[in-house]
């Protein structure tokens, strides 16, 4: 058995989830799981006004492109976001750095926010799921 599957691990992450909603912590930690990276909280998407404006990986932000701002996963990352209400998701890559807004754990590109209804809520219950890992030396 992979120590990172170990019921011990698996203890220690569940106690760590618990304490964090004991204190009205309003996102999970990060699990490890087989499938990798599992992260639930709340997303949100980028307006407008940050078109054009260079993300933290150097490039552009684009309305019309599926990604998504993390604070933690590599650049060049492909994470699955889901709509806990509505299963909704999509797929999006992460070139940006945020949210900056406590209790957020991904903010995504307007293009991605329509499919999960994201353009009407404002804000929303996800779930994220890495897909593909970031290419090596990506940070």
């Amino acid at each position: 058995m992979h120590p990172l599957h170990s019921p011990a691990l698996r203890i220690l992450l569940l106690l760590g989830t618990l304490s964090a909603a004991l204190v009205g912590c309003q996102t999970s930690r990060p699990a490890l799981t087989r499938g990798g990276f599992t992260q639930a909280g709340q997303g949100s998407y980028y307006a407008d006004k940050f078109a054009g404006r260079l993300t933290a990986s150097g490039v552009p932000y684009r309305p019309n492109e599926f990604t998504a701002a993390h604070n933690t996963l590599p650049f060049g990352t492909r994470i699955e976001v889901t709509n806990v209400r509505t299963g909704r998701s999509v797929q999006v890559v992460v070139n940006d750095r945020g949210p900056h807004v406590r209790g957020r754990i991904v903010d995504v590109s307007k293009c991605a926010a329509r499919p999960l209804g994201l353009l009407e809520a404002g804000v929303i219950p996800v779930r994220l799921r890495v897909v593909q890992a970031a290419p090596p030396g990506r940070r």
